[in-house]
């Protein structure tokens, strides 16, 4: 019986979207505010998601605990209040977009996460905006 799973999770942290190839003009026109070179932060929410086959014997895809665990360990306490761009070394050359945000924790989970599991990350930057990886 193939199964999902999900795990919601929570972390507040601060951003500038800009490229350094650009202009600060430029920059102003395609980030708009989110170029502010005082930076400006969110509260994001993230979901995790876990597909696959249930265990027989415990009757678990994953233990929920080991989830919220690992998601602790790997994102939350490497991104809640902090400034992605000065604070974190995956986003000192990378753009902290939602989608660049996504794919980050996408791939920081799918390193700690058993091969015998499908993942998916789902990341609301504000309660209207989120993104989703894989699509």
């Amino acid at each position: 019986m193939k199964i999902s799973v999900f795990r919601k999770a929570h972390f507040n942290a601060a951003h500038r979207l800009h490229n350094p190839k650009w202009s600060d003009e430029k920059n102003r026109e395609v980030f708009g505010l989110c170029n502010n070179p005082n930076y400006h932060g969110h509260n994001y929410e993230l979901e995790v998601k876990v597909t696959g086959e249930v265990d027989p014997e415990t009757g678990y895809l994953i233990d929920l605990k080991d989830l919220k665990d690992l998601i602790s360990e790997q994102v939350e306490k490497r991104f809640d209040h902090k400034n992605l761009n000065l604070d974190t070394e995956e986003f000192k050359t990378l753009n902290p977009t939602a989608e660049n945000i996504c794919f980050v924790i996408w791939n920081i989970l799918r390193e700690n996460l058993d091969n015998k599991f499908d993942l998916a990350v789902r990341l609301y930057e504000t309660p209207r905006n989120f993104v989703e990886y894989p699509a």
